[in-house]
């Protein structure tokens, strides 16, 4: 079992339950709050952080645009129960697939839809800060607009 995966899928887990701690905090009223009118509400950002683990596998398995499209479509997810059972869910799959992978896979490139190449590790890591930079800004919502803090610990 490669020590580098097992680090990258430790802090993915990390993310994983701040997240569904903030999300313990909050309340079917709040998810349709937008702190900007172009961007994302608190629920939509909750929908994306909830299937990122497993949209971001397809992704790194080179899944094709009309894939992914129609991935977006079937995983639409609404309530708070919902979204915490996708992000419970899709971080097992993403650890399972992970963890299965040989040194060659986790070593092999594949291209993403829109040209770029990385390895199947490399992948990891964008999943990885994904769901921090995601986090980051679900928690400056709730901080800075909401005058909500979570107070709970971000980072080990």
């Amino acid at each position: 079992m490669n020590p580098y995966t097992q680090g990258a899928l430790h802090h993915i887990h990390v993310a994983i339950s701040s997240i569904l701690q903030i999300m313990e905090q909050l309340d079917e009223t709040e998810l349709s709050f937008r702190p900007t009118p172009d961007k994302h509400s608190i629920g939509e950002l909750l929908e994306h952080l909830s299937l990122i683990c497993l949209a971001d596998v397809h992704i790194g398995d080179g899944a094709s645009e009309p894939f992914m499209a129609e991935f977006y479509v079937q995983h639409q997810l609404n309530q708070l129960h919902e979204m915490k059972q996708a992000l419970h869910q899709n971080y097992e799959a993403l650890r399972v697939r992970y963890l299965a992978y040989t040194e060659n896979e986790l070593s092999e490139n594949i291209t993403a839809y829109w040209g770029v190449t990385y390895t199947r590790y490399e992948w990891l890591l964008e999943i990885l800060t994904h769901l921090y930079h995601h986090r980051g800004q679900l928690h400056a919502i709730l901080v800075h607009t909401l005058h909500h803090d979570p107070k709970i610990a971000l980072f080990e």
